[in-house]
């Protein structure tokens, strides 16, 4: 049985921790108000916006060090809504792991959706929905998506962790879709083998 921590109480974190659960393992729920507290989980889940890593990797740089951390932001430009945040030649996922030399970083659960994840399907009755895992920790990559499968959920490996950036516009150009209501927030893209 894997243990998840979740950082964030919000919709994908509570999603993330269905997940979790649904298959036997063991998921904490981690706010504001547990910051510095010694994290339960093997794995490490960074279910925030992504202008609150900064403060979230300061409350606890000491306990993710040995960790599975696992980055799901998409580094949007919250102000005009049109771009990614982070350099053209990297992504938010590369920048947590040059903080985190310690941690084996992984980039995943980014490119679906809350809802995708809750009910397991893109669309209803559409495809089982599937969890892009990018890192390059193939042991990593295993637990997480044992994790994800053990829920119910596909997991595919993505490539290494260069492979973000890509994870990352897909998230961005799904997030616009839906916000400008040409998807449906409890569909969005699919992976069909």
């Amino acid at each position: 049985m894997t243990t998840v921590s979740i950082i964030g109480k919000g919709t994908m974190g509570q999603a993330i921790a269905k997940v979790v659960t649904a298959g036997g393992n063991t998921a904490e729920l981690v706010g504001r108000e547990d910051a510095g507290k010694p994290l339960a989980g093997d794995v490490v889940v960074l279910a925030v916006p992504y202008p609150a890593v900064a403060d979230v990797l300061a409350a606890h740089r000491e306990h993710l060090a040995g960790k599975i951390v696992v980055d799901i932001t998409n580094p949007l430009n919250f102000e005009t809504f049109d771009s990614l945040t982070v350099p053209a030649d990297s992504s938010a996922a590369a920048e947590i792991a040059a903080q985190l030399p310690q941690s084996r970083v992984l980039k995943a659960f980014n490119t679906t959706f809350g809802a995708t994840l809750a009910q397991g399907t893109v669309g209803e009755g559409g495809p089982t929905t599937t969890v892009l895992i990018a890192g390059d920790d193939a042991d990593a990559k295993a637990t997480l998506a044992g994790v994800i499968e053990a829920g119910g959920l596909r997991a595919i490996d993505a490539g290494s962790l260069r492979r973000a950036r890509e994870l990352e516009a897909l998230g961005f150009l799904q997030i616009t879709l839906a916000a400008g209501q040409k998807v449906s927030w409890t569909g969005g893209f699919a992976v069909v083998a």
